[in-house]
C-alpha cells in the first residue's frame, strides 16, 4: 500500500454546554465522502428542527481536497470557520463535525460566537476520539492448540489487534498490525510457536489505530 497515515475521529459522539443561557451541542463523526458529511449535518437537524443555527465543517480525502464549512445565519466567520479551525489543528480528514445553537435571548458578541463554537466543536471531537489510519495487514496464523497460551500471551504485548480466534484441534487466528510491523510480527509469530505457525496474509487496507499508539 506504501501510503502515509492520517487521522480521523474514531466514532460519532456528541457533547454539550450553556454559555449566556444558549446552549450549544456540538456533534462529530468520521466520514468517507461529501454525500456522506451531508447527510450526516441533515440527520443533525432533523433532530434538532427548532434549533436557531445548525453550523457545520468538514473535510474529505486524505489529502483534505474538499473543505466546506457553514455559518448558517452566525455572523460571517463566527461559526463555520472556527468549527473548521479545530478540524484543522487536529489535523483531521475525512470527518465532520455540527454545532448546534439554541438562542437563549443573550447576544455574545463576534468574540462569544468563535469561542462558543470552538468549545462546541472541540468537545465533540474529544467525545468522539481520534483514530490514526495506517496502512496495515490482515493475517491467518494457524497454529496447534498447545501452544496458543503462550502466543496468545506474546501478542497481547505487541501493537495488533486480535480480530477472531477459531478453535479445534489447531487455533486459528485472524490478526490486524501496521504493515511496517509486518515481518517483525510474523518472524515473532515463528519464533514462539517454535516454527509451527502456518501464517497467511489476507489484505490490506487502512485499520483505525488509537492515537498515541506506538509502534514495535
Amino acid at each position: 500500500m506504501s501510503e502515509r497515515p492520517y487521522k480521523t475521529l474514531s466514532k460519532e459522539a456528541s457533547d454539550a454546554f450553556v454559555v449566556n443561557k444558549s446552549r450549544f451541542i456540538g456533534y462529530a463523526a468520521p466520514v468517507d465522502t461529501e454525500e456522506e458529511a451531508l447527510r450526516y449535518i441533515q440527520s443533525v437537524r432533523e433532530q434538532h428542527r427548532d434549533a436557531t443555527h445548525h453550523c457545520f465543517a468538514y473535510i474529505i480525502g486524505r489529502n483534505a481536497g474538499i473543505m466546506r464549512y457553514q455559518d448558517d445565519g452566525e455572523p460571517s466567520g463566527t461559526a463555520g470557520q472556527p468549527i473548521m479551525e479545530v478540524l484543522r489543528q487536529k489535523q483531521l480528514v475525512n470527518c465532520c463535525a455540527v454545532v448546534v445553537r439554541y438562542f437563549g435571548g443573550v447576544l455574545l458578541g463576534a468574540g462569544g460566537l468563535v469561542r462558543a463554537y470552538t468549545k462546541g466543536c472541540a468537545l465533540a471531537v474529544d467525545a468522539a476520539g481520534v483514530a490514526v489510519m495506517e496502512p496495515s495487514v490482515r493475517i491467518q496464523a494457524v497454529l496447534p492448540y498447545g501452544l496458543w497460551d503462550r502466543v496468545q500471551y506474546q501478542l497481547s504485548t505487541q501493537p495488533v489487534a486480535l480480530e477472531d480466534t477459531q478453535y479445534t484441534d489447531q487455533v486459528t487466528a485472524v490478526l490486524s498490525l501496521r504493515e511496517t510491523d509486518q515481518q517483525i510480527i510474523e518472524t515473532a509469530l515463528a519464533q514462539w510457536s517454535d516454527g509451527r505457525a502456518v501464517i497467511t496474509e489476507l489484505d490490506r487496507m487502512y485499520y483505525a489505530w488509537p492515537d498515541g499508539e506506538d509502534s514495535a
